[in-house]
């Protein structure tokens, strides 16, 4: 596999992708399907767009590995990896709900390189290369200067695993009753995007997979966010986890701290 010197210019061309593979998601046929649960689903526009990001990713990077949400792409063990989700909030693009997104991340020795979050029906796009800040729709973007008090709070209920919504409940309502107000978009790239993008300022969600988080976590990087995994754990872009994210370092503490006042261990393996 060649170097690759030039992620700006890479950056471009995925962009460039991601925006055909809207198109495509846009004027494909809705047709769901339920993955062992009706919390679980995807559609035939979810297989549409990875199946063509995969196929032009790979041309456009010969021999990298993909690891996906859907039909078992889970190469990830290569010197590059293609972490996409070809719709992250299916459940919300399922219903014409304007929170849905296509996230593209290369990872590159184990650390994201580059980051693309695109709206599928707004055409709002995130994007970041390292070391290169972070911007949305060409325009450079950085998180607020909100404290705790004043800042909105993304946060989920893990509706994959709701024997652990009792958990999620106890830190919510503590980390409501300290901040402004809670939000549910619905999808985790978009709402880390919108941290970054100062429009939000706290994030907490018990169980999410690295195609939900991988692109948008180096997008809020750059923009000068901060997000870990359990317990300030460096994010590792192999394996589901805890994540716990912030505009600032201050306002990351304090929320981390109110996780762990309820949660002293990961109550899951996978």
């Amino acid at each position: 596999m060649k170097n690759i010197t030039d992620y700006s210019s890479l950056l471009e061309s995925v962009i460039a992708l991601v925006k055909e593979a809207a198109e495509l998601a846009r004027k494909t046929e809705l047709s769901v399907i339920e993955k062992g649960a009706p919390e679980n689903i995807v559609t035939e526009s979810d297989l549409a767009v990875q199946r063509f990001l995969h196929e032009r990713l790979g041309e456009l990077l010969p021999r990298s590995a993909f690891f996906c949400e859907e039909e078992g792409l889970c190469e990830n063990s290569g010197e590059c990896v293609w972490i996409i989700d070809p719709i992250d909030g299916t459940a919300n693009y399922s219903r014409g709900i304007h929170e849905s997104a296509i996230s593209v991340a290369l990872v590159v020795g184990k650390e994201a390189r580059l980051g693309v979050v695109y709206n599928i029906f707004t055409g709002d796009i995130f994007s970041a290369v390292r070391g290169g800040g972070a911007f949305l729709n060409g325009k450079k973007i950085t998180v607020s200067k909100r404290s705790f008090r004043e800042g909105l709070f993304c946060t989920a209920m893990c509706v994959y695993k709701k024997e652990l919504a009792a958990l999620c409940r106890d830190v919510i309502y503590d980390a409501y009753m300290e901040c402004n107000d809670l939000r549910r978009f619905g999808g985790c790239a978009l709402e880390l995007c919108y941290i970054a993008a100062g429009r939000c300022e706290l994030f907490f969600e018990m169980r999410v997979f690295p195609w939900d988080y991988a692109a948008a976590y180096l997008i809020l990087s750059e923009a000068g966010g901060v997000l870990y995994g359990f317990d300030g754990e460096e994010l590792d872009f192999s394996k589901t986890t805890m994540l716990v994210g912030a505009n600032n370092r201050e306002n990351y503490e304090k929320l981390a701290g109110i996780v762990k006042k309820h949660i002293k261990s990961l109550p899951y393996e996978d």
